[in-house]
Protein backbone atom coordinates (compact mmCIF):
# COMPACT_ATOMS: atom_id res chain seq x y z
CA UNK A 1 0.00 0.00 0.00
CA UNK A 2 0.97 3.50 -1.24
CA UNK A 3 1.37 6.24 0.77
CA UNK A 4 -0.94 8.43 -0.02
CA UNK A 5 -3.21 5.38 0.33
CA UNK A 6 -2.28 4.58 3.69
CA UNK A 7 -2.73 8.24 4.66
CA UNK A 8 -6.58 8.41 3.22
CA UNK A 9 -7.67 5.30 4.73
CA UNK A 10 -6.01 6.49 8.59
CA UNK A 11 -7.77 9.98 7.68
CA UNK A 12 -11.63 8.53 7.90
CA UNK A 13 -12.86 8.20 11.20
CA UNK A 14 -12.46 4.81 13.32
CA UNK A 15 -15.01 2.84 13.90
CA UNK A 16 -12.71 0.20 15.84
CA UNK A 17 -14.22 -1.77 18.40
CA UNK A 18 -13.20 -0.93 22.17
CA UNK A 19 -10.75 -3.73 23.44
CA UNK A 20 -9.28 -3.49 26.20
CA UNK A 21 -5.55 -3.85 27.44
CA UNK A 22 -3.93 -7.01 28.79
CA UNK A 23 -3.83 -6.91 32.85
CA UNK A 24 -1.47 -5.06 34.94
CA UNK A 25 -0.45 -8.00 36.45
CA UNK A 26 1.35 -10.04 33.69
CA UNK A 27 2.92 -6.45 32.52
CA UNK A 28 4.75 -4.83 35.78
CA UNK A 29 8.16 -5.22 35.45
CA UNK A 30 8.29 -5.90 31.88
CA UNK A 31 11.04 -4.51 29.79
CA UNK A 32 10.38 -2.71 26.48
CA UNK A 33 12.12 -0.54 24.05
CA UNK A 34 15.44 -0.85 21.56
CA UNK A 35 18.56 -0.60 21.44
CA UNK A 36 19.81 1.62 23.93
CA UNK A 37 16.51 2.84 24.85
CA UNK A 38 14.73 -0.10 26.44
CA UNK A 39 13.09 0.31 30.17
CA UNK A 40 10.99 -1.64 32.69
CA UNK A 41 7.51 -0.79 33.25
CA UNK A 42 6.22 0.35 36.31
CA UNK A 43 2.95 0.08 36.38
CA UNK A 44 1.97 1.13 40.26
CA UNK A 45 4.42 4.05 40.23
CA UNK A 46 1.34 6.55 40.87
CA UNK A 47 0.70 6.45 45.00
CA UNK A 48 -2.32 9.02 43.95
CA UNK A 49 -5.49 8.18 45.86
CA UNK A 50 -9.14 8.58 43.63
CA UNK A 51 -10.76 10.31 46.37
CA UNK A 52 -8.57 12.54 46.79
CA UNK A 53 -6.72 13.56 43.62
CA UNK A 54 -9.28 12.00 41.24
CA UNK A 55 -8.64 11.89 37.31
CA UNK A 56 -10.62 11.32 34.02
CA UNK A 57 -7.43 11.83 31.28
CA UNK A 58 -3.73 12.33 32.01
CA UNK A 59 -3.45 14.67 29.40
CA UNK A 60 0.56 16.20 30.04
CA UNK A 61 3.25 16.67 32.08
CA UNK A 62 6.66 18.17 32.59
CA UNK A 63 9.26 18.64 35.30
CA UNK A 64 10.36 21.29 37.12
CA UNK A 65 13.71 22.75 38.33
CA UNK A 66 12.69 20.79 41.15
CA UNK A 67 12.40 17.66 39.71
CA UNK A 68 8.49 17.65 40.25
CA UNK A 69 6.63 16.27 37.54
CA UNK A 70 3.35 18.81 36.79
CA UNK A 71 0.31 17.42 35.16
CA UNK A 72 -3.06 18.19 33.64
CA UNK A 73 -5.75 16.66 33.08
CA UNK A 74 -9.50 17.01 32.22
CA UNK A 75 -10.87 16.28 36.23
CA UNK A 76 -12.45 19.83 37.17
CA UNK A 77 -11.53 18.77 40.73
CA UNK A 78 -8.21 19.61 39.96
CA UNK A 79 -6.90 20.21 36.90
CA UNK A 80 -2.96 19.88 37.82
CA UNK A 81 -1.64 17.44 39.74
CA UNK A 82 2.62 17.75 41.19
CA UNK A 83 4.15 14.45 42.09
CA UNK A 84 7.46 13.25 43.08
CA UNK A 85 9.64 11.10 41.29
CA UNK A 86 8.60 8.48 43.85
CA UNK A 87 4.73 8.81 42.66
CA UNK A 88 3.52 11.01 46.29
CA UNK A 89 1.42 14.11 44.97
CA UNK A 90 2.80 17.19 46.37
CA UNK A 91 0.02 19.34 45.34
CA UNK A 92 -3.05 20.03 43.57
CA UNK A 93 -4.56 22.69 42.17
CA UNK A 94 -7.76 24.06 39.76
CA UNK A 95 -8.65 26.14 37.14
CA UNK A 96 -12.33 24.30 36.56
CA UNK A 97 -11.54 24.05 33.02
CA UNK A 98 -13.58 22.21 31.11
CA UNK A 99 -10.97 20.21 29.39
CA UNK A 100 -7.52 20.76 30.74
CA UNK A 101 -5.18 19.54 27.95
CA UNK A 102 -2.16 21.02 27.18
CA UNK A 103 0.62 21.75 29.61
CA UNK A 104 4.15 23.84 28.65
CA UNK A 105 6.76 24.30 31.21
CA UNK A 106 8.30 28.24 30.29
CA UNK A 107 11.35 28.61 31.71
CA UNK A 108 13.36 31.81 31.20
CA UNK A 109 15.09 34.69 32.96
CA UNK A 110 15.24 32.75 36.36
CA UNK A 111 11.82 31.85 36.44
CA UNK A 112 9.18 29.02 35.48
CA UNK A 113 5.88 29.35 34.58
CA UNK A 114 3.16 27.65 33.21
CA UNK A 115 1.00 27.41 29.50
CA UNK A 116 -2.45 25.61 29.83
CA UNK A 117 -4.53 24.64 27.22
CA UNK A 118 -8.73 24.38 28.18
CA UNK A 119 -10.01 23.14 24.62
CA UNK A 120 -13.76 22.76 26.14
CA UNK A 121 -13.43 26.38 26.79
CA UNK A 122 -11.44 27.91 24.14
CA UNK A 123 -8.88 29.27 26.83
CA UNK A 124 -5.06 29.60 26.86
CA UNK A 125 -3.48 30.82 30.04
CA UNK A 126 -0.17 31.49 31.57
CA UNK A 127 0.03 30.41 35.08
CA UNK A 128 3.16 30.66 38.26
CA UNK A 129 3.35 27.09 39.24
CA UNK A 130 1.12 27.73 41.95
CA UNK A 131 -1.98 28.29 39.52
CA UNK A 132 -1.88 32.13 40.24
CA UNK A 133 -3.04 33.35 36.07
CA UNK A 134 -0.91 35.62 34.90
CA UNK A 135 -1.81 36.43 31.54
CA UNK A 136 -5.11 35.30 29.33
CA UNK A 137 -4.20 35.34 25.78
CA UNK A 138 -7.41 36.67 23.59
CA UNK A 139 -9.67 34.38 21.95
CA UNK A 140 -8.97 33.82 18.47
CA UNK A 141 -11.93 35.67 17.10
CA UNK A 142 -11.49 38.58 19.26
CA UNK A 143 -8.26 39.44 18.17
CA UNK A 144 -9.02 39.39 14.71
CA UNK A 145 -7.15 35.30 13.89
CA UNK A 146 -10.60 34.31 12.95
CA UNK A 147 -13.82 34.84 11.48
CA UNK A 148 -17.38 33.88 13.51
CA UNK A 149 -17.69 31.05 11.60
CA UNK A 150 -14.72 29.56 12.65
CA UNK A 151 -14.04 26.68 15.55
CA UNK A 152 -11.42 27.41 18.23
CA UNK A 153 -10.13 24.45 20.27
CA UNK A 154 -6.47 24.85 21.18
CA UNK A 155 -4.87 22.00 22.61
CA UNK A 156 -0.79 23.10 23.14
CA UNK A 157 1.18 25.89 23.78
CA UNK A 158 4.32 26.56 23.14
CA UNK A 159 6.88 29.60 23.91
CA UNK A 160 9.78 30.69 21.64
CA UNK A 161 12.86 32.00 22.77
CA UNK A 162 11.71 35.71 22.39
CA UNK A 163 8.77 34.91 24.40
CA UNK A 164 6.04 34.42 21.47
CA UNK A 165 3.82 32.00 21.95
CA UNK A 166 2.76 29.63 19.28
CA UNK A 167 -0.18 27.64 20.23
CA UNK A 168 -1.73 24.59 18.05
CA UNK A 169 -5.50 25.15 17.40
CA UNK A 170 -5.74 20.96 17.32
CA UNK A 171 -9.44 20.50 17.57
CA UNK A 172 -10.79 23.76 16.13
CA UNK A 173 -9.45 25.22 12.75
CA UNK A 174 -5.52 23.75 12.52
CA UNK A 175 -3.79 27.12 12.84
CA UNK A 176 -0.73 27.73 14.81
CA UNK A 177 -1.49 30.87 16.00
CA UNK A 178 1.06 33.16 17.08
CA UNK A 179 1.28 35.37 19.94
CA UNK A 180 3.63 38.01 21.29
CA UNK A 181 4.88 37.97 25.25
CA UNK A 182 2.32 40.51 25.89
CA UNK A 183 -0.44 38.13 24.07
CA UNK A 184 -0.85 40.93 20.80
CA UNK A 185 -1.72 38.31 17.76
CA UNK A 186 1.15 38.36 15.48
CA UNK A 187 -0.09 36.13 12.68
CA UNK A 188 -0.87 32.90 12.60
CA UNK A 189 0.13 29.93 10.14
CA UNK A 190 -0.57 26.49 8.88
CA UNK A 191 -4.85 25.61 8.48
CA UNK A 192 -6.95 22.78 7.77
CA UNK A 193 -6.58 20.41 4.93
CA UNK A 194 -8.37 17.55 3.81
CA UNK A 195 -6.02 15.99 1.44
CA UNK A 196 -3.72 12.73 2.62
CA UNK A 197 -0.81 14.43 1.56
CA UNK A 198 -0.42 18.57 2.12
CA UNK A 199 2.59 19.48 3.58
CA UNK A 200 2.75 22.26 6.35
CA UNK A 201 -1.62 22.26 6.50
CA UNK A 202 -3.46 19.92 8.92
CA UNK A 203 -5.72 17.47 9.45
CA UNK A 204 -5.44 17.40 13.03
CA UNK A 205 -2.66 20.20 14.39
CA UNK A 206 -2.43 18.27 18.00
CA UNK A 207 0.87 19.61 19.55
CA UNK A 208 3.31 22.28 19.30
CA UNK A 209 6.83 22.98 20.75
CA UNK A 210 10.27 24.74 20.22
CA UNK A 211 12.72 22.44 18.66
CA UNK A 212 16.23 24.02 19.67
CA UNK A 213 18.48 20.97 17.99
CA UNK A 214 19.41 22.51 14.90
CA UNK A 215 21.30 25.65 13.99
CA UNK A 216 18.17 27.79 14.50
CA UNK A 217 14.84 27.09 16.56
CA UNK A 218 12.14 26.00 14.65
CA UNK A 219 8.34 25.13 15.25
CA UNK A 220 7.85 21.65 15.53
CA UNK A 221 4.09 20.51 15.36
CA UNK A 222 2.56 17.41 15.32
CA UNK A 223 -0.68 16.37 12.42
CA UNK A 224 -1.64 13.22 14.42
CA UNK A 225 -3.96 11.96 11.60
CA UNK A 226 -1.58 11.89 9.25
CA UNK A 227 0.98 10.68 11.23
CA UNK A 228 3.88 13.71 10.56
CA UNK A 229 5.86 15.87 12.32
CA UNK A 230 6.13 19.01 10.68
CA UNK A 231 9.09 22.03 11.52
CA UNK A 232 8.45 25.84 10.88
CA UNK A 233 10.20 28.66 11.00
CA UNK A 234 9.76 31.19 13.80
CA UNK A 235 7.93 33.15 11.28
CA UNK A 236 5.70 30.33 10.24
CA UNK A 237 7.19 29.29 6.77
CA UNK A 238 7.01 25.52 6.50
CA UNK A 239 10.42 24.11 6.74
CA UNK A 240 9.93 20.20 6.10
CA UNK A 241 8.47 17.18 7.44
CA UNK A 242 9.03 13.63 8.90
CA UNK A 243 6.41 10.82 8.38
CA UNK A 244 6.14 8.13 10.48
CA UNK A 245 3.37 5.69 9.31
CA UNK A 246 1.17 4.17 11.92
CA UNK A 247 2.12 6.54 14.67
CA UNK A 248 -1.10 8.78 15.28
CA UNK A 249 1.02 11.14 17.90
CA UNK A 250 0.16 13.81 20.17
CA UNK A 251 2.73 16.38 21.34
CA UNK A 252 5.87 16.54 20.27
CA UNK A 253 8.62 16.32 23.18
CA UNK A 254 12.47 17.53 22.62
CA UNK A 255 14.89 15.71 25.62
CA UNK A 256 18.59 16.72 24.77
CA UNK A 257 19.14 15.14 21.26
CA UNK A 258 15.77 12.89 21.55
CA UNK A 259 12.68 13.66 19.87
CA UNK A 260 9.56 11.75 21.81
CA UNK A 261 5.85 11.82 21.25
CA UNK A 262 3.10 9.31 23.23
CA UNK A 263 1.27 7.07 20.57
CA UNK A 264 -2.14 7.86 21.59
CA UNK A 265 -3.67 5.60 18.11
CA UNK A 266 -2.67 2.85 16.17
CA UNK A 267 -3.20 0.45 13.50
CA UNK A 268 -3.81 -3.34 12.57
CA UNK A 269 -1.55 -5.11 10.75
CA UNK A 270 -3.91 -4.87 7.03
CA UNK A 271 -5.97 -2.43 8.57
CA UNK A 272 -4.80 1.11 8.47
CA UNK A 273 -7.66 3.23 10.02
CA UNK A 274 -7.23 4.46 13.55
CA UNK A 275 -7.65 2.57 16.22
CA UNK A 276 -7.95 2.84 19.85
CA UNK A 277 -6.16 0.62 22.22
CA UNK A 278 -3.02 0.19 20.37
CA UNK A 279 -0.92 3.49 21.98
CA UNK A 280 2.89 3.09 22.37
CA UNK A 281 5.54 5.51 22.58
CA UNK A 282 8.15 6.71 19.57
CA UNK A 283 11.94 7.99 20.51
CA UNK A 284 13.85 9.73 17.57
CA UNK A 285 17.38 10.74 17.39
CA UNK A 286 18.74 13.58 16.36
CA UNK A 287 18.57 12.85 12.95
CA UNK A 288 14.81 12.45 13.38
CA UNK A 289 15.13 8.52 13.04
CA UNK A 290 12.86 6.30 15.16
CA UNK A 291 15.56 4.17 17.26
CA UNK A 292 13.13 3.06 19.95
CA UNK A 293 9.38 2.50 20.34
CA UNK A 294 8.30 0.98 24.29
CA UNK A 295 5.38 -0.84 23.86
CA UNK A 296 5.89 -1.23 19.46
CA UNK A 297 7.64 -3.35 17.25
CA UNK A 298 11.03 -2.75 16.94
CA UNK A 299 11.50 0.04 14.04
CA UNK A 300 12.61 -0.88 10.68
CA UNK A 301 13.17 1.08 7.77
CA UNK A 302 13.85 1.20 4.02
CA UNK A 303 16.43 3.96 3.32
CA UNK A 304 15.06 7.00 4.86
CA UNK A 305 11.35 5.86 5.64
CA UNK A 306 11.21 3.89 8.35
CA UNK A 307 8.23 0.72 7.83
CA UNK A 308 4.53 0.65 9.26
CA UNK A 309 4.64 1.32 13.77
CA UNK A 310 2.61 -0.75 15.25
CA UNK A 311 1.86 -1.70 19.14
CA UNK A 312 3.48 -4.67 20.63
CA UNK A 313 3.14 -5.28 23.74
CA UNK A 314 -0.14 -3.72 25.01
CA UNK A 315 1.32 -2.18 28.03
CA UNK A 316 -0.94 1.47 27.30
CA UNK A 317 -3.86 1.70 25.35
CA UNK A 318 -3.85 5.72 24.58
CA UNK A 319 -0.50 7.23 24.97
CA UNK A 320 -1.30 10.96 25.32
CA UNK A 321 1.71 12.60 26.33
CA UNK A 322 5.12 11.06 27.33
CA UNK A 323 7.50 13.12 30.00
CA UNK A 324 11.44 12.40 30.52
CA UNK A 325 12.73 13.37 33.55
CA UNK A 326 16.06 14.33 34.68
CA UNK A 327 17.87 10.86 34.47
CA UNK A 328 16.25 10.15 31.34
CA UNK A 329 13.11 7.89 33.08
CA UNK A 330 9.84 8.12 31.49
CA UNK A 331 6.66 8.60 32.48
CA UNK A 332 3.11 7.85 30.29
CA UNK A 333 -0.07 10.00 30.22
CA UNK A 334 -3.00 8.10 29.00
CA UNK A 335 -6.71 8.93 27.59
CA UNK A 336 -9.64 7.01 27.68
CA UNK A 337 -7.95 4.55 29.83
CA UNK A 338 -9.83 3.90 32.90
CA UNK A 339 -8.75 7.13 34.61
CA UNK A 340 -5.40 5.35 34.89
CA UNK A 341 -3.30 7.32 36.70
CA UNK A 342 0.76 7.43 34.27
CA UNK A 343 2.96 4.76 34.37
CA UNK A 344 6.82 5.43 34.49
CA UNK A 345 9.07 3.73 32.38
CA UNK A 346 12.60 2.66 34.32
CA UNK A 347 15.48 3.24 31.79
CA UNK A 348 17.48 -0.40 32.07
Amino acid sequence: MNRRTLLAAAATTFTAPFVRSQSKTSLQGSIIGHGTHRYQVDLEWCKARRETHPVKDCHEMAMDSQQRLIMITNEARNNILIFSKDGQVLDAWTLKMKAGHGLTLDARDGKESLWLCDSGGARVVKTTLQGEVLLTLPHARDCGAYDEAMKYAPTEAAAGPNGDVFVADGYGSQFILQFDAQGKFIRKFGGVSTQAMNPGKFMQAHGVTIDHRGPEPLVLCTERVRNEFHWFTLQGEYVRSVYLPGAFMSRPVIAGDLLLSGVCFGMKPGDYRMWRDRGFIIILDKDNRVISAPGGHAPEYEGDQVKLLLQDQPVFRNVHDVCVDDVGDLYGCQWNADKAYPYKLRRV
